[in-house]
């Protein structure tokens, strides 16, 4: 892992002082974001931060996240600047869709089987 620097500027937060980290750092490391962590003092001119970031998802890799957040991030960018602005569903959209589900029949036990438990 390459070292990069980053330059650390104290910062007041409420009654508490703080140290403010530039927000490079959190774009290059996202693991980091919105975590805890301690400080130790090695000595006079030498503070170690320890962040404690949570573990991944066993199924979700860094990758996986970064494309959903890109991707999620497009259609946000997509659906405020498209031209016609966001499209609200009418009363003649709900008759079209109950033509297209007319007939349609669910089984109650696949329904249930879909639904989180305490939903």
């Amino acid at each position: 892992m390459a070292v990069s620097p980053y330059r650390v500027t104290p910062a007041r937060i409420g009654n508490s002082s703080g140290l403010r980290l530039p927000a490079v750092f959190y774009r290059d490391h996202p693991q980091f974001a919105g975590v805890a962590g301690q400080a130790e003092v090695l000595d006079d001119r030498t503070l170690l931060l320890r962040f404690e970031p949570e573990a991944q998802q066993q199924d979700e890799t860094p990758e996986d996240s970064l494309i959903l957040g890109l991707f999620l991030d497009f259609l946000s960018r997509q659906a405020l600047t498209a031209d016609p602005g966001p499209l609200i569903y009418s009363e003649a959209m709900a008759v079209d869709d109950e033509e297209l589900l007319a007939g349609v029949t669910v089984d109650a036990a696949d329904d249930a089987a879909d639904v989180p438990p305490g939903a």
